[in-house]
């Protein structure tokens, strides 16, 4: 085989892996669905079942990528703590390896195409028959495993083919060791995929081309490497965001530094335990096993200063907060996942709606008109924010109930943005004449509306459909009464016209800003009735095992 067939084989093997890699997760996420959500959303109350629900996703999706994401969109919807998300993360890391074990026992140990095509055609026979279904999902996911393997097939043929004439850096000196650390972190970055880093440092090492030390520091380079990708996520994320992101580079960079400081005892150590473990003499086998030995290392290192970590965390990025025109829920993570970016969504929407109906409490108070159109401004700025969001969610892989809830909130957000134009509305008439005189003529209005406020509010406790409706004609009836006693005034000419008609403007504004919070809040305490009818055990567990 010539060089330039063994480097054109290695090029399409790193393809085909990276183009199996993709479909075999996008696959198995849409065939997930919502289980992904709640297997971790309801997995985690604890570190060892944060770390638990982290590895086996991410064992079952191979992709740590997915996992990762869909912590960060449970932090950004308020679903997950911080504490919470990074021991999905961590658990991520360990579940990652299952990769290597795949390569080592299965890629490298039998005929891949005896495999890998039947895989293939199955799977595409799945996709064509089962078309926007479950079964087409799990047929993308089962041509993606064929093509995946065909990838590391043929990386394998062309390692073979580069080993007589071709070296990578060995030795065990610091210098080789760091040169063989910065190919991993090279090839991950490039690729975007530590896995595909890992399968072709196994598959060198097998093909002769590295030592099993050499692999090893690769293999602990792909690792740091994917805090790279992290950091690219972050960049203009959310805080939440970006405190999961440093966690999650907090504790590739803590593992591989201490993993580097060890390296040729853990080596030894490994070499050691596959023996006892009859693995062979293969270095596939062994490396997989190392690549897991370090990141369960990196678990241990990580257990006693994990509080604290948060606690630190918690102090970063700051800044972004303060500015209340910025989402702090949506995330571009997020968009490529349904579930989690509805939730973030409706997360926004409801912070959305506290800044408009703190616009109404302003409005009665009689706060000055700069506040308000500041006030104004941010929830029109976060309208277009959540348009923008919308833009970038992946409505084709929508599950239905997904798809019934997008309109939902969507029509919640519109109602927030009118609230706010009508308290500004509201302000604006009041300016001609004092809002509180309305007290005079319409006994209880306004004292009505401030119950009403209280009780629909998004970010409090949002009150039963039947007190809502009861406060909501308690401020129907004061208002008409109100309205009465001030046409009444203007034609007796007990109130000049123009003072009764800046009043008149003031009170329907606050009016109809009541009657639409009102249909808000019916609309989200419909949602979260839903939301807990799902979620509840009975609900969950059979769903979770339709999901599994």
């Amino acid at each position: 085989m010539s060089d330039w067939t063994s480097v054109g084989g290695l090029l399409g093997g790193i393809g085909l892996f990276l183009l199996g890699m993709g479909l075999m997760t996008d696959g198995l996420k849409l065939a997930a669905g919502p289980a992904l959500e709640r297997i971790l959303a309801y997995s985690t109350q604890t570190r060892m079942r944060g770390l638990a629900s982290g590895l086996l996703v991410t064992a079952l999706v191979q992709s740590s990528s997915a996992v990762t994401v869909a912590a960060i969109g449970f932090v950004n919807a308020g679903l997950l703590t911080l504490a919470q998300s990074m021991w999905v993360l961590f658990g991520a890391n360990v579940g990652t390896t299952m990769t290597g074990w795949l390569v080592a026992l299965v890629g490298l140990k039998f005929k891949i195409e005896m495999l890998a095509l039947p895989m293939i055609g199955v799977g595409m026979a799945l996709r064509l028959t089962g078309e926007g279904n479950r079964r087409g999902a799990l047929g993308l996911a089962l041509a993606g495993f064929g093509v995946l393997f065909l990838g590391i097939d043929m990386l394998k043929d062309s390692f073979s083919g580069l080993s007589a004439d071709f070296r990578l850096p060995e030795g065990d000196g610091i210098q080789a060791t760091l040169l063989q650390v910065l190919i991993g972190i090279v090839l991950t970055v490039l690729m975007q995929s530590s896995s595909a880093s890992l399968t072709i440092a196994l598959t060198a090492a097998q093909g002769g081309l590295l030592t099993a030390q050499g692999a090893a520091a690769v293999v602990i380079g792909a690792n740091v490497g994917t805090t790279v990708t992290a950091l690219i996520a972050a960049v203009g994320a959310t805080p939440n965001a970006k405190r999961s992101a440093a966690a999650h580079i907090l504790f590739n960079v803590l593992t591989g530094a201490v993993a580097l400081a060890l390296l040729p005892w853990l080596v030894a150590a490994i070499g050691a335990a596959g023996d006892a473990l009859e693995l062979g003499s293969a270095p596939a086998a062994k490396l997989a096993l190392f690549h897991t030995a370090f990141n369960l290392l990196g678990v241990a290192l990580i257990w006693p200063i994990a509080d604290p970590m948060v606690r630190f965390l918690e102090k970063r990025f700051r800044a972004v907060e303060e500015d209340e025109g910025r989402p702090r829920y949506l995330d571009a993570n997020v968009a490529a996942v349904p579930t989690l970016a509805l939730n973030a969504l409706e997360q926004e929407v409801r912070r959305m709606g506290g800044i408009a109906l703190r616009m109404m409490r302003e409005v009665i108070a009689g706060a000055d008109r700069g506040r308000l159109t500041r006030d104004q401004q941010i929830v029109a700025r976060l309208n277009l924010a959540v348009a923008d969001f919308i833009s970038r969610i992946n409505q084709a892989g929508m599950s239905q109930s997904s798809a019934q809830r997008l309109p939902q909130i969507l029509r919640v957000a519109r109602y927030y943005e009118t609230v706010a134009e009508l308290a500004l509305e509201a302000a604006a008439a009041a300016r001609e004449t004092p809002l509180p005189a309305l007290i005079e003529t319409g006994g209880s209005f306004l004292e009505q509306l401030t119950r009403l406020i209280s009780s629909v509010d998004p970010e409090g406790d949002l009150q039963p459909a039947a007190d809502i409706e009861a406060s909501l004609h308690d401020v129907e009836r004061d208002y008409q009464a109100l309205k009465a006693e001030l046409l009444e005034a203007g034609a007796l000419g007990g109130l000049a016209v123009a003072d009764m008609d800046a009043r008149l403007r003031a009170a329907s504004a606050i009016h109809h800003a009541a009657q639409q919070s009102a249909k808000a809040a019916r609309l989200l305490g419909t949602e979260a009735s839903v939301n807990a009818a799902e979620q509840a055990p009975g609900t969950r567990d059979r769903t979770m095992a339709k999901a599994l």
